[in-house]
């Protein structure tokens, strides 16, 4: 039986010292672009301006936020932009004491799906819940978005800092 003695497959640095790898060495261009479309697009400078706005659905009536260009439940192109409140109803909400990153809270985040008023029934966005007692969060209670100043925006759902009870 023939016996066969294998060289270590490491590389070693003295290999590339020597020339026996061959490698190079360049700087790669990673510049990207990213395109929201122009249904996010508009949306985005509306949040950026202080405003929500949705898109109107010629087959169906119904007005979508965030907005689309497509009705997702007839298929029928939207046919144009419809301003909307910053208002609206909470319709599912959570109590979080525990962040996305497994630290324990003392005082929980409330995330809470908000049905924007002049949308349709079921169209809403959602964002956190602030100036508000955990403790009297509800379905069907009224909020209203609390804005950033207008310097701070940057065309983000974060130029909504959160929305609060409506007194």
């Amino acid at each position: 039986m023939k016996e066969h003695v294998y060289e270590s497959v490491y590389l070693r640095s003295k290999d590339f010292e020597e020339g026996r790898v061959l490698f190079e060495t360049w700087d790669p261009n990673t510049h990207y672009a990213w395109d929201a479309g122009i249904a996010i697009g508009r949306y985005l400078q509306g949040l950026k301006a202080g405003q929500l706005i949705g898109r109107h659905c010629p087959e169906c009536g119904r007005v979508l936020i965030p907005p689309r260009m497509f009705c997702e439940s007839c298929f029928c192109a939207t046919d144009h932009w419809i301003p909307l409140q910053d208002t609206g109803t909470v319709i599912t909400f959570s109590l979080c004491y525990v962040t996305w990153d497994m630290i324990r809270l003392e005082e929980p985040l409330i995330p809470a799906v908000i049905e924007i008023d002049g949308a349709s029934t079921g169209m809403g966005i959602m964002h956190m819940l602030g100036d508000v007692d955990p403790d009297a969060v509800e379905i069907g209670m009224r909020v209203q978005a609390v804005w950033k100043p207008a310097e701070e925006r940057t065309g983000s759902i974060t130029d909504i800092v959160h929305f609060k009870p409506v007194e």
